[in-house]
């Protein structure tokens, strides 16, 4: 194991609980405020929470007991199971992170309701290693895992792989050309949809590769503290700029990808795409088809990461055995704790 588990390595978690009133009126505040009805970006799915993070919380404590501590960054909120933890021996392990500490000095963006300004920021907990690893609370591990996955010697690991940038391809430019010549306007707007690759590839132009992107695929991230530090103590107009959208916008870079692209820029990054990422989608997949994709999870050992999208737009028969399977793999802190 080449990295070494005598260097702390931190998790940070994004989370938000959409059902939340207080949240709720937030969002429906700002959207008054700037005479706009609801974005493609404020859709209610993006804030929903149905304890997801209970099961990212514990597969962490379980399949990755050397992560030493693992913050949670919300907005005034608390999730639920935290209060199981108090007097037990992972009370200290586990610390919530209000948005008003990582944007302190930026206080004017607050309230926001975009996960790229948020994750931005991360970078700024106080007393965070330098080493941690970002992950949404829709992500859970199924399997032990080393340090190694994420981070060797001085390098970060990295699972995707090279594509040419979207407006580098002929079909593209053909496109845009024509539109040009039509009079139609291309610019960003609070309806369009923001798509994760665009982002990407805004990531990979801020740090000069403007031919190709590293697309990532959907994991948890590993970054270093000194990466952002090192590039928006130099250029915090370009930080600001990408904290400064409430609402998730085309313009932004996405900061998984950021860090991408700076460590293979630096030779600080290595490719393995030996592990894999369970993609669940009960709103969409059939109920065949998603127990098709656990009996795959279960023969494959490299599946390690599962990511379940829109958990609460479930049909109720894929609902419970997503959980049923969740509980069996994962456990809750119930079980942790007997």
């Amino acid at each position: 194991m080449s990295a070494k588990v005598n260097q702390p390595v931190d998790a940070v978690i994004t989370w938000v609980d959409g059902a939340d009133p207080k949240h709720k009126a937030k969002l429906d505040n700002y959207l008054s405020s700037i005479g706009s009805a609801r974005p493609h970006s404020a859709n209610p799915a993006r804030f929903s929470s149905v304890g997801e993070i209970e099961y990212c919380v514990v597969s962490l404590l379980r399949y990755a007991p050397w992560i030493r501590t693992i913050f949670i960054v919300a907005d005034q909120q608390q999730p639920e199971f935290m209060a199981k933890l108090v007097g037990t021996v992972y009370e200290s392990r586990v610390k919530l992170i209000d948005h008003s500490v990582i944007f302190a000095g930026y206080e004017q963006y607050l309230p926001t309701f975009n996960s790229m300004s948020i994750s931005s920021m991360l970078w700024r907990i106080p007393g965070i290693a330098e080493r941690f690893l970002f992950l949404n609370d829709d992500f859970a591990l199924i399997r032990p895992i080393e340090p190694s996955a994420f981070f060797r010697d001085d390098k970060v690991v990295l699972h995707g792989g090279w594509r040419t940038q979207t407006d580098r391809r002929l079909v593209k430019r053909a496109s845009s050309f024509f539109k040009r010549l039509l009079g139609k306007n291309e610019k960003d707007n609070q309806n369009e949809r923001v798509r994760f690759i665009g982002v990407q590839e805004n990531a990979a132009k801020l740090l000069g590769y403007s031919e190709q992107v590293f697309q990532l695929e959907h994991n948890p991230h590993p970054w270093k503290l000194s990466t952002w530090q090192e590039y928006f103590v130099v250029n915090p107009d370009v930080l600001e700029k990408n904290i400064s959208f409430r609402l998730r916008s085309a313009q932004q870079f996405v900061p998984e990808g950021f860090s991408a692209h700076y460590e293979i820029k630096a030779g600080n990054a290595v490719i393995d795409n030996t592990l894999k990422t369970l993609q669940l989608k009960p709103a969409d997949q059939a109920l065949v088809r998603l127990r098709a994709k656990l009996a795959q999870a279960e023969r494959d050992k490299n599946y390690v990461f599962v990511c379940i999208q829109s958990l609460e737009n479930a049909q109720p028969d894929s609902f419970v055995l997503i959980v049923d399977w969740l509980d069996e793999k994962i456990g809750r802190f119930d079980q942790l704790l007997q």
